[in-house]
């Protein structure tokens, strides 16, 4: 199986409940184990940021669900490219807060390989096997 990279910004949409956002990563959890996709979500209290790892077709697919998920708005894909290997092996989904103020504002100004470098110099330091 050839690996993909999808990375894309959203917005939690206007009076969906912050707690939402557990629903919604518990769902992406099943999801993603039963369907060999990886990655990892950011989320500052308004801005998502996810970088998804898995098939290319099902990558994109999911990338569209989310698209018209009604909880989700102003989605924009910031980089998308074949995958040598999985950044995220120990688990379908991850999520840390954005820690930096404005962080994921800034991430969305840029795209392709400096939005993709900008995500991952945004993780914590965790042990995330990559």
């Amino acid at each position: 199986m050839k690996l993909y990279e999808i990375l894309y910004v959203s917005n939690l949409a206007p009076g969906t409940p912050v707690t939402v956002v557990s629903a919604i990563m518990a769902q992406a959890r099943r999801y993603n184990q039963d369907n060999g996709v990886t990655g990892l979500t950011m989320f500052d209290g308004a801005r998502f940021a996810q970088l998804l790892e898995g098939a290319r077709d099902l990558v994109f697919d999911l990338v569209e669900h989310i698209r018209t998920d009604a909880r989700h708005i102003n989605m924009e894909i910031l980089h998308y490219a074949p995958l040598a290997e999985r950044r995220f092996l120990r688990f379908g989904m991850g999520y840390v807060p954005a820690e930096q103020e404005d962080a994921l504002t800034l991430l969305a100004a840029k795209d392709g390989e400096a939005a993709l470098q900008h995500f991952l110099g945004l993780i914590p330091v965790l042990d995330l096997d990559h």
